[in-house]
């Protein structure tokens, strides 16, 4: 099964295509980030995040795909935009008719490291050995979307209904 994550955000939204195979081990596939110009509109920011990731699913062919949720913020802007560009990601992934599933950062941090408050560096840490990769991914919003996608990975066959 091969999984894509999404980290959403207005500047860089990291994307991860995680396969799983049969023996249960993980492999990343593709990794990176959709960037948008700073001197763009809004509106045209999300609509290049729209059409680039679009381009990522029809590359790839990802059986499902997942979000992390919307947290609370304590800057209100930074909150709206990652908000208005989760939206466009949704709406994205909706359109292919995948399957979506949607994180908490914490339900993320238990699923790749086991322990729901890990701190950022210790999630990337164990996102780099559970897809043996020599280096921790980069930028950090890839390395995130990766342990969005092994989470899903490892949460998908335990919870085969549509989560809140």
């Amino acid at each position: 099964m091969l999984a894509l994550g999404i980290d959403p955000g207005i500047a860089a939204t990291g994307y991860g295509l995680v396969r799983e195979h049969r023996d249960g081990s993980l492999e990343a596939v593709s990794f990176g980030v959709i960037t948008t110009p700073k001197e763009l509109s809004i509106p045209e920011r999300l609509r290049l995040l729209y059409i680039e990731l679009g381009q990522i699913v029809r590359e790839h062919h990802p059986d499902s795909c997942a979000v992390e949720k919307l947290f609370f913020q304590r800057n209100i802007s930074t909150a709206i935009s990652v908000g208005q560009a989760r939206g466009v990601v949704l709406l994205s992934l909706a359109e292919t008719g995948l399957q979506i599933g949607e994180y908490t950062p914490n339900e993320v941090k238990q699923a790749v490291a086991g322990y729901g408050s890990a701190g950022k560096q210790q999630v990337q840490e164990m996102v780099r050995v559970l897809l043996n990769l020599p280096d921790i991914p980069r930028p950090d919003d890839a390395a995130d979307a990766l342990a969005v996608a092994i989470t899903h990975l490892h949460t998908k066959p335990y919870d085969l209904k549509e989560r809140p």
